[in-house]
């Protein structure tokens, strides 16, 4: 364990600093200022010897986290690069982007603030890459079979899955649709939340080791399912949730209304210096945010970046409580009132606001009528007499995502998708003999923990499926939830 009395003498959290917000706003660069080393060990040392640490169980892939914490405490960096890495194929991704159910279900937590685990690991990951321990150094097998994997989709579970099984000797080749490698890890995340030369780092140590990357290769377009299939021996659909939630009300079609991804894609795109010809610029306008998520936060901060002349957020239901309510007791994680660095920066946020219709002159966009939320028998309604217009130039829509896009798996393979759009799946995540899906495509819109965890499972799944057996860590199964009640 660490120190056996930190969380006696140290009983405050202390988290990572931000860049302050007049600073930050004017470059995309991460919000978050280097970690101080002293705090680090200090925060890490209040983990204590709980018995039975539920952090493990609350993080999908099964940090060994007082172990890492126990060893950051006693300056043994190499090794805690070791035992975070031996669980999480990618902590500097986790350490940046994840809510930290592993906060939530700290045994500390029940009566003092919960150890700064996310902290501590982002600190190791940070330290993995500058070369502690084994580092980023390519780990390619020491043999190869002749099994051959397709795996589709970059973004965290495709590239977890391709990973271990590219180091367990099989001959992989991960097709994205689009030009660059990550998925929304690099289209979708703001470079203030994850700086890309840290995803390129990562893939060029996957390169190294033998994974083969295919861009602008649509699966089900550019080359059919059955194409793939027939060509490897197994195939792994890692193709996201992607569909987004649409707010079919008068005036959806006026321009400056927006899917939230649109504005995303296009701005990450800017950042990287590629010419965008059609690029969503909230300079100088009025902006409207609908939904209340990290998508939606994702927007806000983009559009603060751009110099937005207003940023609103409306939310259709209540503003969540700020402290854990008493129907999501430990260890569950809670839907809480959260300041991202976003909110921070500027902006309103408004909730039980209900959206009636899209407001415009000349085509354009002008405003949102807005009435009050009313809870009724028949659910959320908006409460009649009380509407409003609020300003808008460009509205985007951060409303979440309804599934993954078929794109030809139903036809070509005959998937099976159920009520809620995902893919049908068993418990080894076979949607058809030798096709498997992983991530948000069968678990619907996720974290980027059970990503990279069912990226992992998935793999000893598809090693077992060609070879019979297999000693690749499977951490959860496809029907696997967080704690709930």
């Amino acid at each position: 364990m660490a120190d056996p009395r930190g969380f006696l003498t140290t009983r405050e959290r202390e988290t990572q600093r931000r860049r302050p917000v007049p600073v930050r706003i004017m470059d995309f660069k991460d919000v978050y200022e280097k970690p101080d080393p002293r705090v680090v060990k200090t925060q890490a040392g209040r983990c204590m010897d709980c018995g039975v640490p539920f952090c493990h169980a609350g993080c999908p892939l099964g940090n060994l986290i007082p172990e890492w914490n126990d060893l950051v405490w006693r300056d043994r960096m190499d090794e805690a690069v070791e035992r975070l890495h031996a669980t999480n194929n990618f902590p500097e991704l986790t350490g940046r982007l994840c809510p930290a159910p592993c906060e939530s279900s700290c045994v500390l937590g029940i009566n003092q603030p919960a150890v700064t685990i996310k902290q501590v690991e982002v600190a190791i990951a940070d330290a993995a890459m500058e070369g502690a321990g084994e580092g980023l150094t390519p780990q390619p097998p020491d043999r190869h079979t002749d099994f051959t994997v397709a795996v589709v989709g970059s973004g965290p579970a495709g590239l977890a899955a391709a990973q271990q099984l590219t180091r367990a000797g099989h001959t992989v080749a991960v097709y994205e649709r689009d030009d660059v490698i990550g998925g929304l890890l690099r289209l979708g995340i703001p470079d203030y939340k994850l700086e890309k030369q840290i995803l390129d780092a990562r893939i060029a140590q996957m390169r190294e080791e033998g994974t083969r990357f295919r861009t602008n290769v649509e699966v089900g377009k550019d080359v059919s399912w059955s194409q793939l299939k027939r060509r490897y021996d197994a195939v792994v659909v890692a193709t996201g949730a992607t569909v987004a939630r649409d707010l079919p009300m008068p005036g959806r079609d006026l321009n400056g209304v927006h899917f939230a991804m649109e504005y995303l894609v296009r701005s990450n795109r800017t950042v990287a210096g590629q010419d965008v010809p059609d690029k969503i610029d909230a300079k100088g306008k009025h902006v409207v945010v609908l939904g209340g998520g990290d998508t939606g936060a994702d927007c806000i901060g983009t559009a603060h970046r751009q110099g937005a002349a207003s940023v609103t957020t409306l939310a259709i239901g209540k503003q969540p409580p700020r402290e854990r309510p008493t129907n999501q007791p430990w260890p569950m994680f809670p839907n809480l009132f959260e300041v991202a660095s976003a909110h921070e920066e500027g902006g309103e946020r408004v909730y039980l606001a209900s959206t009636v219709e899209f407001v415009g002159e000349d085509g354009q966009v002008t405003g949102l009528k807005v009435a009050e939320t009313e809870y009724t028998e028949h659910g959320r309604v908006p409460k009649p007499g009380s509407e409003e217009i609020i300003k808008a130039d460009l509205v985007l829509l951060a409303l979440g995502f309804t599934g993954p896009e078929k794109g030809g798996l139903d036809s070509q393979l005959s998937v099976a998708f159920d009520g809620r759009g995902t893919m049908q799946r068993a418990d080894d995540y076979q949607v058809s003999p030798g096709i498997f899906s992983a991530g948000d495509a069968g678990r619907g819109a996720s974290l980027i923990v059970w990503a990279i965890a069912e990226g992992r499972s998935v793999a000893a799944s598809v090693e077992r499926y060609l070879q019979g057996k297999t000693t690749l860590p499977d951490p959860v199964r496809p029907s696997d939830r967080g704690f709930s009640l």
